[in-house]
């Protein structure tokens, strides 16, 4: 599998990640034994990143993740993430402290490759929507007192959020690693928004991310699922997802997905998932893509699609219009 550099931080991590949240929810919900199968064959395949967080079914993704990983001796890059909450305004740092300490305990490890703020970035404070300002000067230094005591190795953060924000905590350069939402619906980050389309213009933010040398997690690339182009769910998934960055609502989505059917077969892919996933991973800018599974079935899919190369760049230009 294709290898990538995660930004400044010198790691090289595979273009495929693997998503160990809620939306797919085979580590949250899933059978011990599927679990460790799993990860064992996207190891395998030359997976490389594993990303979880204390949110994924309430610590239950950490602690299988952490229980599969060790299982497997498995010499893998781990992120995970933490979440403020407004009863932590009082003591940020402490609140910092508390949910590497409490991540570590659930995945029985002494540190992680990757810690990141799971909040939205925001202008004004406000419930688990984090000002910008709290972020840059209370949260940074406690990421990086943890980096210094050797919890974790790298601090990254969840791109979501106002879109100044975010282009305001690239541009300071004190965040290793950003998740950015992008995908075949939205791919705002790479280029313009289209003229008329539904949901938020992330202003080209792929080009911030590489002025700063920041390494690009990919979230949301089959948009919550809608890219596969139905609204059926799989029993271990998450059985109603809210669009980040789209449209409005998970149907439209699903029904603006279809729109995209025609490129399928032109592109050389097997199907509307297998375009998605190629799309996401052509932007140059893309470090890994995180995928979240609910079966082997669908991981399997997956790399198939990453193997397989990124689309032709005519048809990436097709959907980015």
């Amino acid at each position: 599998m294709e290898m990538r550099r995660l930004g400044r931080t010198g790691l090289n991590v595979s273009v495929l990640g693997y998503g160990a949240g809620a939306v797919g929810g085979l580590f949250t919900k899933g059978r011990p034994e599927d679990q460790e199968r799993a990860a064992a064959r996207a190891i395998e395949a030359g997976i490389n990143y594993f990303d979880t967080a204390a949110l994924y079914g309430d610590g239950e993704s950490e602690r299988n993740l952490g229980r599969v990983l060790k299982a497997l001796k498995a010499d893998v890059v781990v992120g995970t993430k933490v979440r403020l909450r407004a009863e932590h305004r009082a003591d940020i740092g402490k609140g910092i402290v508390q949910g590497m300490e409490d991540s570590l305990r659930r995945m029985g490890r002494d540190h992680v490759d990757l810690f990141q703020l799971h909040n939205s970035l925001v202008a004004t404070d406000g419930g688990d929507k984090l000002a910008i300002d709290l972020a840059l000067e209370q949260v940074v230094p406690a990421l990086e007192k943890l980096r210094k005591a050797g919890k974790t190795r790298f601090i990254g953060f969840s791109g979501v959020g106002e879109t100044a924000a975010l282009h305001r905590a690239i541009e300071s350069k004190l965040f290793d690693t950003i998740q950015v939402v992008y995908n075949a619906l939205n791919p705002s980050a790479g280029g313009p928004l289209a003229k008329g389309a539904p949901g938020q213009d992330y202003g080209r933010l792929f080009d911030k991310v590489r002025a700063a040398d920041m390494g690009a997690i990919v979230i949301r690339a089959l948009a919550g699922g809608a890219l596969s182009g139905t609204t059926e769910r799989h029993p271990l998934a998450m059985q109603s997802v809210a669009p980040i960055g789209s449209a409005p609502s998970f149907a439209a989505d699903v029904a603006r997905a279809k729109e995209l059917e025609p490129l399928v077969r032109e592109s050389g892919s097997s199907d509307l998932t297998e375009l998605a996933q190629r799309f996401v991973i052509a932007h140059p800018a893309v470090s890994t893509m995180l995928v979240g599974y609910s079966t082997l079935d669908q991981l399997e899919a997956a790399i198939t699609a990453v193997n397989k190369g990124p689309l032709p760049a005519d048809t990436v230009g097709r959907i980015s219009r």
